[in-house]
C-alpha cells in the first residue's frame, strides 16, 4: 500500500492496554498507534483527522496518560453534528474509549463502553477529557484554520468533484490537500494553537 511518506514521520502513540496484556494480544500490553492507523480507520487523511490526532496528543501530554481506556471523553455537540462523530472515532480509537456500542469488559474489568458521551451542551470546550482515577480534567477546541488551505484549493477541489479536472490538476489538488495535513502534523510548535486548551 502506497501513501504519502510524511505519515511515517508523524510522532506515534505508545500506550499500555490492560486488555491487550490480559489476553496476550500484544507483548506487555504495548499498543503503538500511528497516523496511518487513523487514516485507515477514517478512510482518508484530512485536517479533521489530523486535528483529532493532535487533540489526542495534547490530552495525553496534559493528563500524563500512559494507558488506554483511562479517561472519559465528552463532546459538546451531538455525534451526528458536523465532523464530531469523526473526531470521536479517531480520538476514541487512539485512547481506547467507546460510546454505548463499545466493549463492556470481562468480569468487571477492561471496560471501554460509555467512555465517550456526546451532546453535553453545557460544557465550554468542544471536547473534554477526565481521568477516571483522578480529578484531572482538560478541554480543547479544534481550530484547523491555523493552517489555511492554499488559495488554489477550492477551484481544484470543485473541478475534481465534478470530474472536470485533468490528471495533473487532480494530482495538484491531492498534493495541496495532503501538504496542509503534513504541515499540521509535523510542526509540533503549532499543536497548542490547533488544539487550544480551554
Amino acid at each position: 500500500m502506497q501513501y504519502p511518506p510524511f505519515y511515517d514521520k508523524v510522532e506515534k502513540f505508545i500506550l499500555y492496554d490492560e486488555l491487550a496484556s490480559f489476553l496476550g494480544a500484544t507483548e506487555g500490553g504495548k499498543i503503538e498507534i500511528s497516523y496511518l492507523d487513523c487514516v485507515k480507520l477514517a478512510g482518508h487523511s484530512c485536517p479533521t483527522v489530523a486535528g483529532s490526532y493532535i487533540i489526542a496528543k495534547e490530552a495525553k501530554r496534559e493528563l500524563e496518560l500512559t494507558k488506554r481506556s483511562a479517561v472519559k471523553i465528552s463532546f459538546k455537540e451531538s455525534k451526528d453534528s458536523g465532523v464530531t462523530g469523526v473526531i470521536g472515532a479517531v480520538i476514541g480509537y487512539i485512547l481506547g474509549c467507546a460510546d454505548d456500542g463499545g466493549f463492556s469488559g470481562i468480569g468487571g474489568k477492561f471496560n471501554r463502553k460509555n467512555l465517550i458521551e456526546y451532546g453535553n451542551a453545557n460544557q465550554s470546550a468542544m471536547v473534554e477529557f477526565e481521568c477516571i482515577n483522578s480529578n484531572k480534567k482538560v478541554g480543547f477546541n479544534l481550530n484547523t484554520s491555523i493552517v489555511p488551505a492554499n488559495s488554489d484549493m477550492p477551484q481544484l477541489m470543485q473541478k475534481s468533484l465534478q470530474g472536470l479536472a485533468s490528471a495533473d490538476e487532480l494530482k495538484k489538488f491531492q498534493e495541496l490537500w495532503q501538504g496542509r495535513v503534513e504541515y499540521m502534523l509535523l510542526n509540533k510548535e503549532i499543536w497548542a494553537k490547533i488544539a487550544s486548551k480551554v
